[in-house]
């Protein structure tokens, strides 16, 4: 008689093997320009209330793509930590922020020597308020695909800290070759506009669209989104032709900057057709002051003090309350990193205390 088995034959399970995603490296290098690409980090020194926390995730959206948009922020991480990982990220910018009892402040630093230039931020808007207040707020998703064109105007002045002012903030983004860069990567600008008479500095951030010089809406919108309009209450096709409509732009195309353009951009802006350049603002905006500026990073000599020029004609009293205020603000980087490390002392205390009691 034939004996049957009854144990069940193993059968062997197939695990896939889990491959993690490469993900691709940034370029250090413009491999058209041949120059070295700018990169940054933004965080903050002390603790920020929740509005400047957002204007902090604000200003690292705007610095897209060559910036570290999830960068986590610990307690006990000092301004050595982020410079001793700013070099082997080929990261060349830092831009802080910093909260004292009177007012936020802003500074841009060159990476790892400096200089450091400090601004006093008198207000801002996030870019969630400025969302808010459009009819029709526009942000695609490849809009921070592509580092922003930056445009500064009003800082011809023969001022070395105004000449200092526009070579940092010129190199905080990639350069660009205007004989060979696409017209589709240029979807933002950032403006920084001096005025000499208040000193001080207007950041605004616009996003750039195109629109064809006399095409409607309608024609516009059915082009680009491919569907069928809808014309149960029409005559005749002719009728969703020369019928203005709801929200038609045509009429404000001679208001507008028009262009030729030299190339295809999309399906409605075409080679050799005229389209009008428009701007709308995306956030988040600004209004600086410079203050001052040191020759190293965040220290140094310092080579130009708002407070500290004698022909300043100001109230009595009010250039003691700035110099305080300013070197408060010093002060409170400082003394975060200490407190940090303090806090940090005492956790790992506690945690021996009771690794001890529980022995």
């Amino acid at each position: 008689m034939a004996r049957f088995n009854n144990k069940q034959r193993k059968k062997k399970v197939f695990v896939k093997p889990i491959v993690k995603k490469q993900q691709k490296k940034q370029p250090n290098v413009d491999h058209i320009t041949g120059n070295k690409i700018p990169k940054s980090f933004v965080f903050s020194r002390g603790k920020l209330p929740g509005p400047l926390r957002q204007l902090q995730m604000d200003l690292r959206k705007l610095m897209l793509p060559y910036t570290a948009l999830k960068l986590k922020e610990k307690r006990r991480n000092n301004l050595k930590d982020f410079l001793n990982v700013a070099g082997p990220m080929g990261v060349t910018h830092f831009l802080i922020l910093s909260k004292t009892e009177t007012s936020p402040f802003l500074r841009v630093s060159k990476t790892p020597q400096g200089p450091t230039l400090t601004f006093k931020i008198y207000g801002y808007s996030l870019a969630v308020d400025i969302a808010q207040s459009q009819l029709r707020p526009r942000c695609p998703q490849d809009l921070f695909k592509n580092s922003p064109l930056i445009v500064l105007s009003g800082f011809a002045a023969g001022d070395e800290h105004l000449k200092l002012t526009t070579t940092m903030f010129k190199n905080i983004f990639p350069d660009i070759d205007i004989n060979t860069v696409k017209l589709s990567s240029c979807q933002r600008i950032v403006l920084l506009n001096y005025n000499k008479d208040t000193k001080l500095i207007d950041f605004r951030h616009y996003s750039i669209r195109l629109q064809p010089v006399g095409v409607s809406r309608r024609i516009r919108k059915f082009v680009q989104n491919h569907q069928v309009p809808d014309l149960r209450n029409l005559q005749d096709v002719s009728d969703f032709v020369t019928k203005a409509g709801y929200g038609s732009e045509s009429e404000a195309d001679e208001e507008a900057a028009t262009v030729t353009l030299i190339s295809d951009l999309s399906r409605v802006n075409r080679a050799s057709t005229k389209s009008a350049v428009k701007l709308q603002e995306i956030g988040p905006r600004m209004t600086l002051q410079l203050i001052k500026i040191e020759g190293g990073l965040c220290s140094g000599e310092v080579m130009f003090s708002e407070y500290g020029n004698g022909g300043n004609k100001e109230k009595p009293g009010s250039r003691d309350g700035n110099e305080r205020e300013d070197s408060e603000n010093d002060n409170k980087m400082e003394d975060s990193d200490e407190d940090n490390e303090a806090e940090d002392n005492e956790e790992d205390t506690e945690e021996s205390e009771e690794d001890n009691e529980e022995d």
